[in-house]
């Protein structure tokens, strides 16, 4: 429940959920793909709590249809790849983040329309619906949170509205992950689905602060959730 809040307001449930399922037992390929089983679930719910109300950005369209296929690929390199050889590159972006936020409050408080040039637009496409969804399916914390970055620094949105946008790509992402894992054999389904149920609730309420607080409160998350993502990450390197 409390990774579907995270998510919904500003990406970065994985930062709970994953080290949940490690200490429930399970492998590290199956952790991350019953974290995405589960984070679908919240994730489709936010997704359709945000369009109802905001709308999502018509770029969310070929994004999302680009991160289900970039996604798998990050999935099926998953299994051969130790995701800890990208941890110090992660960090050091992460990093950047929160200072390049931190130091310009106003920063994704308003939406910049005149940002949106079709160059930028191409740009945060690619970014959002190749680059970020392969990491998503390859390790996966954070994916909301670079969503939301690329999507407010790139094309000018404000970061509610980038939060709404986020939630449509991942759900791509989620989606392509989950049938390469499936595939291989790697979800738990019964704990995955049974998490579903919490993450659900957690993603209703977590959508409907944002809407409701706004872009400060999202800015107040997305600083918050980037710090415990680079302290978590910096643990494991230990």
């Amino acid at each position: 429940m409390a990774a579907g809040w995270v998510d919904a307001v500003v990406g970065g449930g994985g930062l709970l959920q994953l080290p949940a399922l490690l200490l429930a037992g399970l492998s590290p390929v199956e952790a991350l793909a019953t974290n995405k089983s589960a984070s679908v679930f919240g994730t489709t719910s936010a997704a359709y709590t945000y369009a109802r109300r905001t709308g999502v950005d018509r770029i969310a369209v070929p994004a999302g249809v680009a991160a289900v296929l970039s996604s798998a690929g990050g999935a099926l390199l998953a299994a051969l790849l130790d995701p800890a050889v990208l941890k110090p590159l992660i960090i050091v972006i992460l990093v950047g983040v929160a200072a390049f936020v931190a130091l310009r409050p106003s920063f994704g408080a308003v939406a910049l329309p005149d940002r949106r040039t079709r160059a930028r637009v191409v740009a945060a496409v690619l970014a959002a619906g190749v680059a970020i969804a392969f990491y998503d399916g390859l390790v996966g914390p954070g994916t909301g949170t670079f969503l939301i970055i690329v999507f407010t620094s790139v094309i000018g949105m404000d970061f509610v509205r980038a939060s709404a946008t986020s939630k449509i790509i991942n759900m791509g992402t989620n989606l392509g992950a989950i049938a390469v894992f499936a595939a291989q054999g790697h979800v738990v389904w019964a704990l995955g689905l049974a998490m579903g149920v919490a993450n659900i609730a957690g993603a209703q309420l977590g959508a409907r602060m944002a809407l409701k607080r706004g872009a400060g409160f999202v800015r107040a998350v997305l600083l918050t959730v980037v710090s415990a993502l680079v302290l978590r990450l910096g643990w494991d390197l230990l």
